[in-house]
């Protein structure tokens, strides 16, 4: 099936080893629409160029030196997020990575048929980009070691961009009618969930239900006042206030020990 009709897929390879990027980018001469704009040697080299290239496919090793791709994933964040495609020599770390939600992996040595594979779902990735940006929030949270990783990462949309939000930068979520909003000190972004299932990923204790229409980051509060004996408002780290119940101011008067 030829696909020169169809745009070009703007491709970085990340790989420590020279070889390993050369035989890559051999196995993907084959493909016409695949255009590879770059090459990187580590994680903070590969962020340099994603932010300087915007690459639509990134094909991405998980053992690197300087940053691993776990860690490059993580320190993702605003600009057109990449569909990433995990390519290792390590099993265990590729099965994971793929049960987190990479869009595929590959191991090395790659084969002609599964390069194909991968590139034909890349291809289908890119025409849903909010995908691209939960896949990538759930590869944030794999961690190669039994710590877990402390970047927890929640999706954001501004206009046509998906942007990955660290969860420690999220003051509030809130309900209006049928979107739901993220609110940092800086900025409010359209959420890609419910409130329910926001709640549900990023669990206790650190992000509390204070209203049917309200999440807040604990972290966040700055000031709890009552506004009378069923009712009270809590001010966070921006200055906006929200209504709690007082069952629910309740538990967060608890968790922050007030």
């Amino acid at each position: 099936m030829s696909h020169v009709d169809q745009p070009s897929i703007q491709t970085l390879i990340v790989d420590d080893e020279p070889i390993a990027r050369s035989v890559l980018r051999e196995g993907l001469e084959h493909f016409p629409d695949v255009q590879i704009v770059g090459e990187a040697e580590n994680g903070k080299d590969a962020l340099e160029k994603i932010a300087k290239l915007s690459p639509n496919l990134v094909f991405l090793d998980l053992q690197m030196p300087v940053m691993s791709g776990f860690e490059l994933v993580r320190e993702l964040g605003s600009g057109p997020l990449p569909v990433i495609v995990i390519v290792t020599a390590f099993d265990q770390h590729a099965i994971q990575a793929f049960e987190a939600g990479a869009v595929d992996y590959l191991l090395k040595p790659v084969s002609e048929a599964r390069l194909e594979k991968a590139v034909e779902r890349a291809r289908v990735l890119l025409r849903r980009p909010v995908e691209i940006a939960n896949q990538l929030a759930r590869l944030a949270a794999v961690s190669p070691s039994p710590t877990p990783a402390k970047s927890r990462k929640v999706v954001g949309r501004s206009g046509a961009d998906y942007i990955l939000l660290d969860a420690d930068d999220v003051l509030a979520f809130q309900a209006e009618r049928e979107l739901v909003w993220i609110v940092t000190a800086r900025q409010r972004l359209l959420a890609t969930q419910s409130l329910r299932a926001i709640q549900e990923r990023l669990g206790e204790p650190d992000f509390q239900r204070v209203h049917r229409n309200a999440i807040v980051n604990v972290n966040h509060v700055r000031k709890m006042s009552a506004l009378s004996s069923q009712r009270w408002l809590i001010t966070l780290s921006n200055g906006l206030q929200l209504i709690v119940s007082k069952r629910q101011a309740h538990s967060i008067r608890q968790i922050l020990h007030w």
